[in-house]
Formats: structure tokens, C-alpha cells, sequence
């Protein structure tokens, strides 16, 4: 990612959100904790990789993997199950999905073929109509990818915003639609479990093998200026919350740094607790996804072949998760910024060329 950076020397000064400008050399915080920023990566909370906790599947907490909290099936089945989420294991993985399917259609609707897609509206509808905080209300929303032929792929996105994918071969549009549905549903009942509630055991057995992996001391995990401490603060403050509902706001944190922006409000000399209070209440908008998108304009226009090299990375790891039955929004809204910059660069390109 360094070498997509565009140096200050060379980058133009843009009044954009994250910038500064303002009543000082470091802005206000207002100006501040805002993505639009066009600088190095660098991490604001500690190494999501070095942060993976594991434990054994229900009824114990469930593994938390900041790395890969996306992680939907592995997450959910403990830690024998991600090795079997994977490409290698396809087999293994629709046995498990299926199994799931079969048990929710017996309890729900008794024995029989049960429609997965009519089943994951209904599971949503019934969530919010027993109270669930769904600020857009119940609707699954099916996206296909453009193909004229098979495989074909389908990402099927639930109210909160996870986001999964089809993960079979798929020869029809309806049975990708199926695929996506059905490793959704898998997920939306696993999340129901008490297990995958954030409590005040699963926050202290959770930040004691955090601070084993990084060798920390206690002290660290109660100053929220460390990384350790941010990371309880994060938990902390999403407390009686699901691990769906944790990854969702996970997601947005990603992103800022995917795209360097935790380390830009670091250099505006914003603490790590401002950032997670600030963020942690901000909904990923087509606002943020926007100014995201410039910053690889402009890193584009400092190096020719910055964003094809990101978007090729970045569509690998969407298929890789979508074919191990992951969750898949923050590979997807990666994808999506990038393709919002391609459209933002040619749209640029189209209004400077010559008039005949």
C-alpha cells in the first residue's frame, strides 16, 4: 500500500473532509474524524491478525477475529470449522449450511423442502416485529452478478448490512439466489445463539488473550490511548450487542484503514477513544464511500495502475470469502469504492477531453 501513497510533495491540497483546515495546525475534530484522506496505512487499534481469539463452539463465546470478524461460518462453528470453510472443503460446508436449513425448517415449519429465501425475509420480518433495532427496516435485498452464463453468483445483503455470497456452483440464477440465502440464514439463526452476545465475560476473556498475544500488561487494557484499551472500549461500548451486529460497525473501521484514514486522524492528533466514539455511531454512507473513492482518484493520478492493482487484489479476496461461506461486506464495499473510482476517474477523464 506505500507505493500507492501520493507524496505530499505531489499531492494537491484539496478542502476535504480529513484535511484540517482550520482553527489550527492539527483542525478540529469535527474536520478531522473524517475519511477523505490520501496518506499511509498504519494501524489505529492494535494488529487485527495479532487480536484473533480462539474457543471452542457453543455453548462457549464463540473465537472474536478482528482480522476476520466477517468470518460468519468459522466464527460461528468454532475453530475446527475454519478450516473446513474453505475452497478445499466445499463439501464439508454445504453439509453444515444445509443441516442448519433442515433443523430451522423442522422447527419453524415442519418437516418438508423449505423455500430459504422466503424463509430469510420471514426470519428478518419476525425480528423486527419482536422488536430488533433495524433502522431500515426487515428487507433482504439479492444482488446478481452480471453473467450470461454459469457459474452464477448471487450476495445477498440483510437488513443490519452483512453481507454473503452464493458458495456452490451455481448453473442457474435461482439456485445461486438459493445458495446466497441459505448460507445467510445459517448465519441470521447462529447469531440468535447467547453465545454470540458480547458480555462482560466474553469482554474479559476476550481483551486477557489479547493482551497474551501481545504480551501486554493490565495497565494497557484500561487506557483507552492504547491499542488494547481501544479494543475494550470498542467492546465495551457494543456490550449486549451480536457478533452480526459488532461486525457490521467492524466494517466501517476497516474500511478507514483500508484506506488510511485511522492513520490521518491519528496525525490530526485525534485520541484513539474520540475516533471509536465518533465512528462507532456513524453509518457507512454513500457519503463516506465517495470521499474514500477520491483519495484513490488522486492516488491513481499520482500512479497509473494504483486502483486496477487494488481492485484485483481486492475481487481474489471477495471470491476466496464468498467460496469459504464468509461474511463478505467489507470485501464488497471495497470493491464497490473502487468501481465508484473507476467512474469518478473516467467521468473526470470524459470532462477534460478536447471538444471537436
Amino acid at each position: 500500500m506505500e507505493s500507492n501513497v501520493i507524496p505530499d510533495s505531489i499531492r494537491p491540497q484539496r478542502l476535504q473532509p480529513g484535511i484540517g483546515f482550520g482553527s489550527g495546525p492539527t483542525g478540529t475534530l469535527r474536520s478531522s474524524l473524517r475519511p477523505g484522506v490520501t496518506v499511509p496505512i498504519a494501524p489505529l487499534l492494535p494488529s487485527p491478525a495479532s487480536l484473533a481469539a480462539s474457543s471452542g463452539p457453543p455453548p462457549p463465546p464463540p473465537p472474536l477475529q478482528l482480522h476476520s470478524l466477517y468470518g460468519g461460518v468459522g466464527a460461528g462453528l468454532g475453530p475446527g470449522a475454519a478450516g473446513h470453510c474453505n475452497p478445499g472443503n466445499p463439501a464439508v460446508l454445504k453439509e453444515a449450511v444445509e443441516a442448519v436449513v433442515r433443523s430451522f425448517a423442522k422447527h419453524t415449519q415442519g418437516y418438508g423442502r423449505v423455500n430459504v429465501v422466503e424463509a430469510l425475509q420471514e426470519f428478518w420480518q419476525m425480528k423486527l416485529t419482536r422488536g430488533a433495532d433495524l433502522r431500515n427496516g426487515a428487507l433482504v435485498v439479492y444482488e446478481m452478478v452480471p453473467s450470461n452464463s454459469p457459474p452464477y453468483v448471487c450476495y445477498v445483503s440483510l437488513p443490519g448490512g452483512s453481507c454473503f455470497g452464493s458458495f456452490q456452483f451455481c448453473p442457474t440464477k435461482a439456485e445461486a439466489r438459493r445458495s446466497a440465502a441459505k448460507i445467510a440464514l445459517m448465519n441470521s439463526v447462529f447469531n440468535e445463539h447467547p453465545s454470540r452476545r458480547i458480555t462482560d465475560d466474553f469482554i474479559e476473556k476476550s481483551v486477557s488473550e489479547a493482551l497474551a498475544s501481545f504480551n501486554g500488561n493490565r495497565e494497557e487494557a484500561d487506557n483507552p490511548n492504547t491499542g488494547i484499551g481501544a479494543f475494550r472500549f470498542m467492546l465495551e461500548s457494543n456490550k449486549g450487542k451480536s457478533m452480526l451486529e459488532f461486525q457490521e460497525l467492524m466494517t466501517v473501521f476497516q474500511l478507514l484503514h483500508w484506506n488510511g484514514s485511522l492513520k490521518a486522524m491519528r496525525e490530526r492528533q485525534c485520541s484513539r477513544q474520540e475516533v471509536l466514539a465518533h465512528y462507532s455511531h456513524r453509518a457507512l454512507d454513500d457519503d463516506m464511500r465517495t470521499q474514500m473513492a477520491a483519495d484513490w482518484v488522486n492516488r491513481e493520478q499520482s500512479v497509473a495502475s494504483t486502483i486496477a492493482q487494488e481492485l484485483a487484489s481486492t475481487e481474489r479476496e471477495l471470491e476466496d470469502a464468498r467460496l469459504a461461506g464468509r461474511e463478505l461486506r467489507f470485501y464488497k464495499e471495497k470493491k464497490d469504492i473502487l468501481m465508484l473510482a473507476v467512474g469518478q476517474l473516467n467521468a473526470a477523464n470524459t470532462a477534460t477531453l478536447p471538444s471537436h
